[in-house]
Parts: C-alpha cells; sequence; structure tokens
C-alpha cells in the first residue's frame, strides 16, 4: 500500500485530468474542417472548406452536454461516496469514463455524441467531487492547499496534452480526426482504476464505519511514516474520535441538513466558491478560445497554436500556487484573482468596443460566433489580455476552487456538502457552455462586460464572507464557524481570520513538545489560549 501522501494525490488527481481531456478534446475539435462537415446541421457543401459546423445552439448543446452530466453525477457522489467509500467512488467514475469515451468514439451523429458526453460527464462529477475529499482527509494540514489543488493541475495537463492530440489528429484525413483522440482519453481511466487499487482508503471515513485499527493504520502510514506514536498521528487520531463521537449523537445527514441554519453560511460559501470559479469566465476561454482569436483576425494552422499557448500557460502559472498556497493563504489568493481577472476582461471588452467592428451575419470566416472584427495593434492586445487572464486565473481561482470547500465542512457532511457545492460548479458550466456561443452571435463583445462585472462581484463577496482556512486541521476549521464570540451563525468575522501553519508544520516535522500541551494526557488534543486565537483570529 502506498503512504507517501505526494504518490496518493498524484494517483487520484487524474481523475481531475479526465475533465481536462475532455475540455480539449472538445475546444480543439470544433475549429476542424473534419469535425464541422460530419456534424454539419446543414447540407454538406461541396468545397468542405466551406462547412460551418452546427448552429451555435447546437454547438452550445454539445458543449453542454458534459458538464450536464457532471451536475448529475456530483450529486449523485455523494451518496456513493458514503455508501462505498472514497476510493471506491473514484473507481467508479474511472469505469464510467471508459463507457462514454467508447460511445463518443464511435459517434455516428450528434445524439449519440451528446449521450457520450453525458455519461462522461458523469463520471466528471463524481471525480471532481470526490478526489478532493479524499485527499483532504488523507493530507497533513500543511500540506493540503498545494495537494488537493493538484487536482487543478491535473486538469491543465488534461487540458494541453489533449489538445496537441488534437491538433495533430486534425491532420488525418476523414473521421479518424477526432475519433483517434476521443478514442485515447480512454487511456488515463483505465490507468486510475488500476492504481487505486494501491492506495489507502480515507481515514475519516473508516472512522465513520468504526474501523478504528484501520483508521490507525492509515494515519501511521501516511502521516506518522511508519510510526504509531508519531504526535501528529496521535492528535489526528483523538481529533477524528472526538468528531465521529460526536457525530454519533445525530442521525445520518440529508442534503437538507446544509441548510439549517447553523450550517447554511458554510453550504453558501462552498456553492458559491464553485459558481465564481465558473462565472469568471475561464472555461469560456477554455471551450471557445477559437472563437475570440477567429476575431483577432487569427485562423487556420496558426489558429490552433494560438489557442494552444493559452494550455501551457495554464499548466506553467498553476505551479506557484500549488508550491505557496498554503502560505499566501486562501482569501488573499482569491482577492488578487478577481481584481486581475477584471482588469483584463473590461481590458478585452474596451478594445473591442473602440477598434473593432461587426463581421456580418456570417462572422469572420463564416464562423457565426466571430461576430466581431478587430485588426492591427488591437487585435494583438486582444490576444495578450487573453493569455494575461489564463495567466491571471491559473494560480488562484483554479486551484482554490476545488481546495476551498472540502475544508469547510464537518466530517459527517463533508461528502455530501462537497458533491453540492461541485454539483453548482457544472450547473454553471453547463449553463455557460450552451450560453456562451449565443452571447457572442447577439451580444458580441458586450460579453465581456458580463463576465468583468462577475469578477467584481466575487471580489466584494469573498472579502466580507470568505474566512481563511490555510493551516488548519479540518476540526479547526469547524471553531471558525462556531465561534460563540462571533456572529451568530456565521462565527468569527470572515476579514479577522489569517493564515495559521505554525503549529501544524511542528506537529507533522514531530518537533512539537508534547509536554506543552501539543497533546493531552488522555490523547485529545488540548487548544491552549494562544491556539484557540489562531484559529480565531
Amino acid at each position: 500500500m502506498i503512504g507517501n501522501i505526494y504518490a496518493i494525490a498524484a494517483v487520484a488527481i487524474i481523475g481531475g485530468g479526465l475533465f481536462g481531456f475532455d475540455m480539449s478534446s472538445m475546444s480543439a475539435i470544433i475549429a476542424i474542417p473534419q469535425y464541422k462537415c460530419y456534424f454539419q446541421s446543414e447540407p454538406i457543401p461541396d468545397d468542405h472548406s466551406q462547412c460551418v459546423g452546427p448552429t451555435s445552439s447546437v454547438q452550445g448543446g454539445i458543449t453542454a452536454a458534459m458538464p450536464g452530466g457532471s451536475w448529475l453525477g456530483a450529486l449523485c457522489s455523494g451518496y456513493i461516496s458514503d455508501m462505498f467509500g472514497r476510493k471506491k467512488a473514484i473507481m467508479i467514475g474511472a469505469v464510467i469514463w471508459w463507457i462514454g469515451s467508447t460511445i463518443i468514439c464511435a459517434s455516428q451523429n450528434v445524439g449519440m455524441l451528446v449521450a457520450g458526453r453525458v455519461i462522461n460527464g458523469f463520471c466528471v462529477g463524481i471525480c471532481s467531487a470526490q478526489v478532493p475529499v479524499y485527499i483532504s482527509e488523507l493530507a497533513p494540514p500543511s500540506k493540503r492547499g498545494r495537494l488537493v489543488g493538484a487536482q487543478q493541475w491535473a486538469i491543465t495537463w488534461g487540458i494541453m496534452i489533449m489538445f496537441y492530440i488534437s491538433y495533430g489528429s486534425s491532420f488525418i484525413n476523414g473521421t479518424a480526426a477526432f475519433r483517434v483522440p476521443w478514442g485515447l482519453q480512454m487511456i488515463p481511466a483505465i490507468g486510475l482504476f488500476f492504481a487505486m487499487f494501491l492506495l489507502p482508503e480515507s481515514p475519516r471515513w473508516l472512522a465513520r464505519k468504526d474501523r478504528w485499527e484501520e483508521v490507525h493504520a492509515v494515519l501511521t502510514l501516511v502521516h506518522g511514516k511508519g510510526d504509531p506514536h508519531s504526535p501528529l498521528v496521535t492528535r489526528e487520531m483523538a481529533e477524528i474520535r472526538g468528531m465521529v463521537e460526536f457525530e454519533k449523537n445525530n442521525a445520518d445527514v440529508t442534503y437538507l441538513e446544509l441548510f439549517k441554519p447553523h450550517m447554511i453560511n458554510r453550504t453558501h460559501i462552498g456553492v458559491f466558491t464553485q459558481i465564481w470559479s465558473q462565472l469568471t469566465g475561464m472555461n469560456v476561454m477554455m471551450y471557445y478560445i477559437t472563437y475570440v482569436f477567429t476575431m483577432a483576425g487569427i485562423s487556420g494552422n496558426q489558429l490552433l497554436v494560438s489557442s494552444s499557448v493559452q494550455y501551457v500557460i495554464n499548466v506553467v502559472v498553476t505551479v506557484p500556487a500549488l508550491l505557496y498556497v498554503d502560505r499566501w493563504g486562501r482569501r488573499p489568493t482569491l482577492l488578487v484573482g478577481a481584481a486581475l481577472m477584471m482588469t483584463w476582461l473590461f481590458a478585452n471588452a474596451g478594445l473591442l468596443a473602440s477598434k473593432g467592428r461587426y463581421a456580418g451575419a456570417k462572422g469572420v470566416h463564416n464562423v457565426k460566433e466571430a461576430s466581431w472584427e478587430v485588426n492591427g495593434p488591437a487585435s494583438k492586445a486582444v490576444i495578450a489580455c487573453s493569455y494575461l487572464f489564463v495567466a491571471s486565473y491559473a494560480p488562484t481561482w483554479g486551484p482554490v476552487s476545488w481546495i476551498y470547500p472540502p475544508e469547510l465542512f464537518p466530517l459527517r457532511v463533508r461528502g455530501k456538502a462537497v458533491a453540492l457545492a461541485t454539483s453548482a460548479n457544472w450547473a454553471f458550466n453547463f449553463a455557460l457552455g450552451y450560453f456562451v456561443p449565443p452571447a457572442f452571435v447577439n451580444i458580441k463583445w458586450q460579453t465581456y462586460l458580463v463576465f468583468g462585472v462577475f469578477c467584481f462581484s466575487m471580489f466584494v463577496h469573498v472579502f466580507f464572507l470568505f474566512p481563511e482556512t490555510a493551516g488548519k486541521t479540518l476540526e479547526e476549521v469547524v471553531d471558525i464557524f462556531e465561534d460563540p464570540k462571533g456572529i451568530k451563525n456565521i462565527g468569527t468575522p470572515a476579514w479577522k481570520t489569517r493564515v495559521s501553519t505554525r503549529q501544524t508544520s511542528m506537529l507533522e516535522r514531530s518537533e512539537v513538545d508534547q509536554e506543552k500541551g501539543a497533546v493531552g494526557s488522555d490523547g485529545s488534543p488540548e487548544r491552549s489560549g494562544s491556539d484557540s486565537e489562531a484559529v480565531k483570529v
């Protein structure tokens, strides 16, 4: 059984990578003539270079099919995870991916393609909800952010790898140009399924099932590095036991539990973390970047190459967040990201409005969605702002939107709570996937204004209501929301919370002095006044 937490995370985040594979397998394909002609909504012209592909509403439906399935999968994942375990839930998702990829690869028409993408989406919904829960319940507090955030890095790698596979396949004649990449995306799921056999189950899920010997064995393996008497193992064991004993006095939860007065603040924060991550407009850039660059005058082979640059930026710029997000904290990262993205979105809107012009009913190069045309230095500025937007999202909202929700909730509701939050992500992903192509046709450059306003709104929301969770154990985060000196049903005001890593880092290095109160004589964690203030301030 693998005990290295980095190796565990590296395997589990392949589930996130599947989302990236699916995303760019569509964004790279929609611009090639083989796809356009095969799924053409109108009669196919003699000159295949003149194929326009599905209508904007049909293409929106094809794209939105995956997040639609993901919404349902995320909602169901809470029940699957609570029943079978975090580990097996991810494995079930991998099997579902095989089925969906097979159908997509063999698609004969739009209906079959949509059905396959819905099934693939169901897998992505399960994995995107439960991989962060699985990692957060295994990871030590000081490393939790970078390890859960690695899911976003896996997504960026999946996007980039599949985009270049699709780009290479675009030179193949016939339907193999899109069937080859759609078939190859099955391979990572096969590896994920078999590699999961080598990983331990979540100790917190095992604790809910009263499998305490296994809990201690997993904590010793992952946190204690083989030492069952490690201070971190002792502390984690005591906190998990205390939380489980408390929760035994309560009935099993339903989704309604998340909307009770004492829980609804946490629920709204988790849900809006995922909603705002979609309303940044980032996935619009991922899915439909070819439309944006077509407006900027780029076409043909250069269009795909230029589009691929943003995927490389996405991979590279995510790395600093993985290294430093536990030091930076969640709040500053989200606030800076929102401010920067707002800047680039408003800049693009201004450039298109002042320097661009309407491209006519057929759009640029017969692409109706490319309804606005800009040339010269302004077009280069639009491309630059698009790249800067991606560089602003990648180290901020990208990883933190996956890191943050699992940290907010107590054990007994965590599986369902994260499932609900993730389902909100996919509901808005679905809506935007369907909305954006018609938006480019109908409201043109004003589409950028819509997303710019969303970024301003999320900045204000985060500042006043999103507390800091970095460096705290999952049980300590609960104390923030249940602070008796704080605001009723809200707890400690968000702007008063700070990153707290020193104590947890000492415990993980086994440098804490147990005689000074890190662990009480009864084996339970003793929180001194200074520790309590670290949580509440």
